[in-house]
């Protein structure tokens, strides 16, 4: 296979894999993952087992009520003596009982401790529903650095497949030009070359993206077929974004330090709840019973049954446990630690806030150069080709002046990409990621 049959099969395949295919859009990508993304469904069930937890079933404000039921069948042999002297005995007596009861136990008071566990379930349910949202941001996040990731991709691709064409364009005119005797046989030998490693360069892109949108595919839940999507390769700044602003909602709306503040509250009726153990509990206790007794003929009853109900009051108080007293200290001293670890996570969250914002200004200065740089290769380029065309540059200066303007167009992209990711970066960090539109 020639060189010219080797690039139009080239140029066949990108244009029918990249640019015919249908385009995922970002929304459509979001909706995806939140529906089939197996961590956000996980982080979903959990979500609801905290809310089943919290239930009024799950207080200890309701009572317990229990049954019991019991038979018991005898089959003795009994030799019996009555008072005035009778005697006597039986082989194979028989007698049976049964007996049937319910139980209600109700706690009337128990030091709060119910009261304090109940809202201590209330607030891990809320600590779960912020864990599932960390778990959205997470991969929301991982989303579209992938996504972008793929859309770099696809413009570096389109970005090596113009190149190849004007490498392509060079070739065919070496090769006039060596068919009519204004120029060597290496001119036509380097312009091959050339397009050969633009041919390399252009495969291993393709590969890398084909590579990167199976990784965008597991992020989503393989609802797609790879072959078959390209992503939206337009990006939008949130150039209004105000640093002050956005150092406020990180203090109020940061998913980690409101899990801090999640877990110092549950500390805190843990504690609370633990104060109970040095209160009295007092309970209520009832029940309704049935007996039933068949006695043997040794007996002055044949059969006697009995029903009625019982209740009661009850107080337990443990007037005194070390051990308790012990635990409930240690539990004030991690409280304080809780705090202290608040407080450095604040001082870190604080650090990763400003160190994001700086490296997406600077990402964002980097994108303007490399779209100014892209205009002065352009017009460098334009110059040389043309001077190429009148025989007054060389094949080398035409090349060198090709591969960078290639270069600055991939790195406009990079750059480009890299600095939306950090823009999410900022965001995420800020609380505000799931309140901004992509």
């Amino acid at each position: 296979m020639n060189i010219r049959s080797l690039l139009a099969i080239l140029m066949l395949v990108s244009v029918t894999s990249i640019h015919s295919q249908n385009i995922l859009t970002k929304e459509q990508a979001i909706t995806f993952a939140l529906e089939n993304n197996f961590g956000i469904k996980i982080a979903k069930n959990n979500v609801t087992i905290a809310a089943n937890d919290k239930g009024v079933l799950n207080t200890g404000y309701l009572p317990t009520v229990t049954g019991t039921a019991g038979a018991t069948f005898n089959r003795d042999n009994t030799e019996a003596e009555f008072l005035n002297g009778d005697v006597t005995t039986l082989n194979g007596a028989t007698s049976s009982r049964y007996n049937a009861r319910v139980n209600v136990n109700y706690t009337l008071f128990d030091g709060l401790g119910r009261l304090y566990d109940y809202k201590r379930l209330k607030e891990t349910h809320q600590l779960t529903e912020l864990q599932a949202r960390q778990t959205i941001e997470n991969t929301i996040f991982q989303l579209f650095t992938v996504y972008y990731n793929v859309a770099q991709l696809s413009e570096n691709v389109n970005a090596l497949e113009e190149t190849i064409t004007i490498t392509k364009d060079r070739l065919k005119r070496a090769e006039y030009q060596f068919e009519y005797g204004q120029s060597t046989k290496l001119a036509v030998l380097n312009a091959q070359v050339d397009i050969n490693n633009d041919s390399i360069n252009l495969i291993n892109q393709r590969q890398a993206y084909k590579n990167t949108k199976r990784d965008l595919n597991v992020v989503i839940g393989n609802v797609l077929d790879e072959n078959t999507f390209d992503v939206n390769a337009e990006v939008n700044f949130l150039l209004q974004l105000n640093k002050a602003d956005l150092l406020t909602k990180m203090k109020a709306n940061n998913v980690s330090l409101l899990q801090v503040n999640k877990n110092i509250s549950i500390s805190n009726y843990t504690l609370k709840s633990g104060t109970s153990a040095f209160l009295p509990t007092i309970g209520l206790t009832g029940s309704y019973g049935w007996n039933k007794n068949n006695n043997n003929a040794a007996s002055f009853l044949t059969t006697s049954t009995n029903t009625g109900i019982s209740g009661g009051l009850n107080l337990t108080w443990n007037l005194f446990d070390g051990r308790a007293v012990n635990i409930y200290k240690n539990a004030k001293i991690a409280l304080q630690n809780q705090e202290y670890e608040k407080q450095s996570l604040i001082q870190s969250i604080e650090r990763d806030f400003n160190n994001a914002w700086d490296d997406y200004q600077n990402k964002l200065t980097v994108y303007r150069v490399q779209e100014d740089n892209i205009v002065t290769s352009k017009n460098n380029f334009d110059r040389t080709a043309e001077r190429f065309k009148l025989g007054q540059a060389t094949s080398i200066e035409f090349r060198q002046a090709q591969l960078n303007l290639l270069n600055a167009e991939l790195s406009k992209i990079q750059a480009k990409f890299q600095a939306k990711i950090a823009e999410l970066l900022v965001l995420q960090i800020s609380g505000e990621l799931l309140n901004v539109d992509f």
